[in-house]
């Protein structure tokens, strides 16, 4: 074997990347001094390009396939080179693989939480989060625009940046569909592909990369917004706060009367406090459909209060409506004494006119008994 040939023989003659990572973009082949065998193969996976680099300067490009390295393959490196046809010599070139093929399992997510203005609830702050994959569609525009002398150039190193993009773009993307918080979550699907083709206008032309893939996973809101959201649901569940209220009473009665401590007086004050928060959330709460209230109507025409006692003592006041419960409830009985202004004293409920109507009539005497 001669020198010549013993040389030939320690250069380069197989170029391929066998790809056994999960996020690795571009892979720079190793060599020495850059020489490669003149008629070396070139082996390019489906998945890949190989990019020939020559002094700085892009010169071919190949897709999958098998390759001889010759003059008729290397067009742009044979004439930067200045090769006669079929001069047999190694040459220098550096030799990037670019991975073209998709790749998955890429997270993004709001480092910081975004201001939008909601319809219905004002000024919020939504978190977001999601996946997307990744894919190169210009090697040499991402080699010359990122990669640059990188000898191995992964996912990670672009996804802060892309991150900041899709972050950036979903804040426009949600602001501008006008859609309410409580609605967002129907409405991933949507705002998902919206969201992708913006980010992929603004990343394919520059970086030469695609995202074919990309997915809202989740957008909240913070927690005390979230506790807000809780109880505008209650009430909204609640619906007639005054029906509640008397639903409320009716449970509590028998409550009362088996506890002689607190009795109709416990139910009395319990009663009032739930009165008073109704009325209060009656004047804050809006119209249907979260429109403001309209105006105020009249009060209604107050009504009779009653005292009924108890244990020698006075508990109350009660409404009529609130009294009739009391009877039906079998707690309040014709003898039970009651008072109300304008009575001289202390009366049984069945001797009272005004309340004689919530007891059922008391049959006569049967003859000659």
């Amino acid at each position: 074997m001669g020198l010549f040939d013993k040389l030939r023989a320690e250069l380069i003659d197989i170029i391929e990347w066998i790809d056994d990572s999960q996020h690795t973009l571009v892979w720079r082949f190793p060599r020495f001094h850059n020489q490669i065998k003149y008629g070396a193969q070139l082996i390019v996976r489906p998945g890949q390009t190989a990019v020939f680099v020559h002094r700085g300067r892009i010169a071919d490009v190949f897709g999958p396939g098998h390759y001889a390295l010759e003059t008729k393959n290397l067009p742009v490196l044979s004439t930067l080179m200045g090769w006669m046809h079929g001069f047999d010599s190694p040459f220098k070139a550096e030799v990037y693989f670019v991975s073209t093929r998709q790749l998955t399992d890429l997270k993004w997510g709001t480092p910081n939480p975004v201001p939008l203005r909601d319809a219905d609830f004002g000024p919020v702050r939504v978190r977001a989060f999601g996946t997307y994959t990744l894919r190169a569609i210009d090697p040499a525009r991402l080699l010359s625009e990122l990669v640059g002398t990188d000898g191995i150039f992964e996912a990670e190193e672009v996804s802060s940046l892309l991150r900041s993009i899709i972050s950036m773009t979903f804040a426009d993307v949600v602001a501008s569909s006008g859609i309410s918080v409580l609605d967002l979550a129907q409405s991933y699907g949507s705002l998902s592909e919206t969201l992708r083709r913006e980010v992929v206008e603004r990343i394919d032309d520059e970086y030469g990369l695609e995202i074919p893939q990309l997915y809202i996973v989740n957008v909240s809101v913070p927690a005390e917004v979230e506790r807000a959201l809780d109880a505008r649901a209650s009430m909204s569940a609640i619906g007639d706060m005054g029906a509640f209220q008397a639903y409320q009473l009716g449970n509590a009665m028998p409550e009362a009367a088996a506890n002689p401590a607190g009795g109709l007086a416990g139910a009395g004050v319990g009663l009032g406090m739930g009165m008073a928060m109704t009325n209060a959330m009656g004047g804050m709460m809006p119209g249907q459909g979260g429109a403001p209230a309209g105006p105020a109507s009249p009060p209604p025409v107050p009504s009779v209060a009653w005292h009924v006692a108890e244990a020698g003592e006075s508990v109350g006041p009660f409404s009529a409506s609130q009294l009739a419960q009391a009877v039906a409830a079998g707690r309040v009985t014709r003898e039970t004494l009651v008072w109300s202004a304008g009575m001289a004293s202390w009366q049984a409920a069945g001797e009272v006119e005004a309340l004689s109507g919530l007891f059922a009539p008391a049959p006569p005497p049967i003859p000659g008994a």
